[in-house]
């Protein structure tokens, strides 16, 4: 339930829960729910639900085992915010980051109205960052509910990015990462979509990171804009 990563903007996954379900246009093509139904064709205990959201009560407490600090994506398979995913859960979630201090924890929800209504019952430490997924104007929105919660970084995923974002207001966003779909049915990111958002980085001074073009075979794609390529993180971790 917890690996090294080849996301490129963090080090580890662990993954307390899996499975999801589909609620925006983003999702049409879901990388985790390819890997869930996978990993069940080839027995992983953990996936015997396929793509079913499910609870791993005894992943909870694994991160306190890993001494060295790193960055970690909590939930790559799944989603923290789900609405069948109970508060005293997340809340339990919290508490092993929040006694982890060594590492830092990057959540990604597409849930922005649930984690907005959850987000007073929450005990925010400084190294939970959380972000949401903004694949297109038509969930903006979900920028206005992020802007609200305490957390020291709030950051967006315009991944994958299927529409424009010009002029996206990035008032109390600490970072934003920007990539194209890939894999099967891989949906084409527009370069202009790109560029609209780099600018408003660069207008707003907000860390931006190129994560990738994306396509049926990413690894030909690659990750250059502008003949380089763009790592940029919030601040306060920067090296």
């Amino acid at each position: 339930m917890a690996a090294n990563s080849h996301i490129e903007w963090t080090e580890a996954t662990w993954n307390p829960v899996t499975g999801c379900t589909k609620i925006s246009a983003g999702c049409k093509n879901c990388y985790a729910e390819r890997l869930s139904m996978r990993l069940q064709l080839m027995g992983n205990e953990r996936y015997q639900n396929g793509f079913r959201l499910t609870l791993h009560k005894d992943v909870v407490d694994l991160p306190r085992s890993w001494r060295s600090g790193r960055m970690i994506f909590v939930n790559s398979m799944s989603d923290l915010f789900h609405r069948d995913v109970p508060l005293e859960f997340i809340q339990r979630v919290f508490q092993t980051m929040r006694e982890c201090p060594q590492h830092v924890f990057q959540i990604l929800t597409k849930r922005s109205e649930r984690l907005r209504k959850l987000a007073t019952q929450i005990d925010w430490p400084a190294n939970v960052w959380i972000g949401v997924s903004v694949e297109n104007a038509a969930v903006l929105s979900r920028v206005d509910d992020l802007r609200v919660v305490p957390a020291a970084v709030r950051f967006l995923s315009c991944e994958p990015l299927i529409g424009s974002l010009a002029g996206i207001d990035l008032r109390g966003i600490h970072w934003v990462i920007v990539g194209g779909e890939s894999g099967p049915h891989a949906r084409t990111m527009n370069i202009q979509w790109v560029r609209e958002i780099f600018r408003e980085c660069r207008k707003q001074k907000v860390p931006f990171f190129f994560k990738q073009w994306g396509g049926v075979r990413k690894d030909l794609t690659g990750r250059l804009l502008g003949g380089r390529t763009y790592d940029e993180m919030p601040e306060r971790v920067a090296a």
